[in-house]
């Protein structure tokens, strides 16, 4: 059985949502808006530099899940889709996943972001299987803590790798891997189909020094979707 394993953000949609959901917050005044400002912006540009300190980043955007009520960050969500992410949707990223989706392909998507954040996302997008970074859970209420190991850079092969140890029937089967990031260079990597999206600079010379595809999913052209050979 063959498998598509996407990122998410800045791939499959227009932003980043863990960028955009700490914005968000600033904006409804849930947390100190000049400090947490400051520090999402400083721990975004250490991410697109491949130079993010994960852990630290971590117990940064988690504290806001730790410090509302579930029904508070339940009606936070809801809004943040409908107001945030429903701007940066990519119809052109709908389309790559119904091609794979009808080639019989599993869909995945794995991302660093917390599943918080992103599973509305992954369950707006249809795909069968989300792997994110955990954000530890007790008694029905998140702790501000990670649960496990991040779903960053090594760790998303360290992830993929735990997940194929429970569903050995993908294990021999071919793998494609779309990403936008230099962050996920270890990934791409390992996989049959290594598929660079919209990608930073350093991914993109990456991609054109070993001959990897090279796409767009912002393109009001759908010619790199159709192009594809699945």
């Amino acid at each position: 059985m063959q498998l598509a394993i996407f990122d998410l953000d800045n791939t499959l949609i227009g932003g980043d949502s863990d960028h955009a959901w700490g914005e968000f917050l600033v904006a409804r005044e849930c947390v100190d808006g000049e400090r947490f400002r400051s520090e999402n912006d400083r721990f975004y540009r250490d991410y697109q530099r491949g130079e993010l300190d994960i852990f630290a980043y971590l117990e940064f955007a988690l504290e806001p899940l730790a410090q509302l009520s579930r029904g508070q960050l339940e009606n936070l969500q809801q809004e943040f889709m409908e107001e945030v992410i429903s701007e940066i949707w990519l119809p052109h990223a709908e389309s790559l996943i119904a091609r794979h989706r009808d080639a019989g392909h599993h869909i995945m998507i794995i991302t660093a972001t917390n599943r918080f954040v992103v599973e509305p996302i992954a369950t707006r997008l249809g795909v069968d299987t989300l792997l994110a970074t955990e954000p530890e859970e007790v008694a029905g209420r998140f702790t501000g803590r990670v649960a496990g190991e991040p779903c960053f850079q090594s760790g998303k092969v360290l992830r993929l790798q735990q997940w194929l140890a429970q569903n050995a029937q993908f294990e021999r089967g071919e793998k494609w891997f779309y990403s936008d990031s230099i962050n996920d260079l270890p990934l791409l990597q390992q996989v049959e189909h290594p598929v660079a999206v919209d990608p930073d600079q350093r991914l993109r010379r990456e991609a054109l020094e070993r001959g990897w595809q090279v796409i767009s999913l912002r393109d009001k052209s759908s010619a790199y979707v159709d192009a594809l050979n699945l």
